[in-house]
């Protein structure tokens, strides 16, 4: 599971930077790209603007974890977390940028892009959060709380391995389902790809880090 896995992540990973790459080509790319450019209110904007949002907390809990253990293994996930959702994260904003878009909406709440999928409004999903309900700080699926950060922030060693592993599970949960909504959703053929790769890339971290956290005795939690 070690090698083989980690050089699974690593393949996947790096289409996804390539294919983050193409992405900006493609968005600078003359008349056609302007025909191509979404609405603030697109799947494709939304999207955008609200991963970039759900990458930074990823961001910041691999940051607190790198310092608090000395770990190899949780080490090197963590800093594959924080370099890869960094590096998505820049393209997404970068995105925004070149179509013209705000980073942060000023008309709607997070999540609302969600809402354009008739699938989704008829299974409960409410204006601004997709069904999710905006609690302690956790503004979209997977995020954890104000309260899950600062108990991560306090933690050390094996204790905090456990803590960042079950957190970035509940995460990347939400991250592969607000994903699959722009795989469906996004109506730019680049941005759905990456969106199916992150997909492809957080599972297999996922099956890593519920392995993860059997080694030190403990399972991952649903919320």
């Amino acid at each position: 599971m070690t090698r083989t896995h980690w050089a699974a992540i690593t393949a996947v990973v790096l289409a996804l930077l390539f294919a983050g790459a193409a992405t900006v080509a493609s968005a600078g790319g003359g008349g056609d790209a302007t025909s191509r450019t979404p609405s603030a209110g697109s799947a494709d904007a939304g999207f955008a603007r609200d991963m970039s949002v759900h990458h930074q907390q990823a961001v910041e809990m691999s940051f607190i974890v790198r310092d608090r253990t000395k770990d190899d293994e949780v080490r090197r996930l963590a800093y594959d977390v924080a370099n890869t959702q960094a590096n998505q994260r820049g393209m997404m904003l970068g995105w925004l940028d070149l179509w013209s878009l705000p980073k942060i909406s000023t008309d709607s709440e997070p999540m609302a892009w969600m809402a354009q999928d008739g699938a989704q409004r008829g299974h409960g999903a409410h204006a601004g959060t997709g069904g999710h309900q905006v609690k302690d700080g956790s503004l979209m699926p997977g995020m954890a709380t104000r309260t899950d950060l600062e108990r991560l922030g306090k933690a050390g060693g094996k204790q905090a391995e456990i803590e960042y592993l079950q957190l970035m599970i509940i995460h990347h949960n939400g991250g592969i389902s607000m994903a699959e909504g722009c795989v469906k959703l996004c109506t730019v053929d680049t941005e759905r790809n990456l969106a199916q790769g992150m997909v492809d890339a957080q599972r297999s971290e996922v099956e890593l880090m519920v392995d993860l956290l059997h080694k030190r005795g403990a399972e991952a939690r649903t919320s």
